[in-house]
């Protein structure tokens, strides 16, 4: 499974990895900072999900998540966020889940492994 990390902290991303790596199944794809870097990477690759930090610089909620819809229908959108406010907006713009980045590492492995037929994270 193709994974997306954008977030402009490299602590965040790195982290990130980190986790992410602990499930031999899935597969780093990028890492973007950015949402010109973001869009720029969904022009030539449409990941299954994309880790999309919900602060990230130049997002605008609803409106960038009907662009990124519509170059990747079918890619999961996990938001997160350091915010547990963002969590209501983000999920009434259509992500498909939101964790918080206060929450256990364990809970945004879980989120990921979600998409994936067949597979649990315990």
């Amino acid at each position: 499974m193709k994974i997306l990390l954008a977030d402009d902290n490299p602590e965040v991303r790195s982290a990130l990895r980190l986790l992410l790596e602990q499930e031999p199944i899935l597969a780093m794809v990028m890492e973007v900072t950015d949402t010109q870097g973001l869009l720029a990477h969904l022009r030539e690759n449409c990941p299954m999900v994309i880790l999309l930090d919900w602060e990230l610089p130049g997002l605008h909620s609803s409106d960038f998540l009907v662009l990124v819809r519509s170059r990747c229908p079918e890619m999961k959108v996990i938001a997160l966020s350091s915010k547990f406010e963002a969590r209501q907006e983000a999920l009434a713009a259509g992500v498909d889940a939101f964790v918080s980045k206060a929450e256990p590492p364990e809970k945004i492995l879980s989120a990921v492994c979600s998409f994936i037929p067949g597979l649990t994270n315990e």
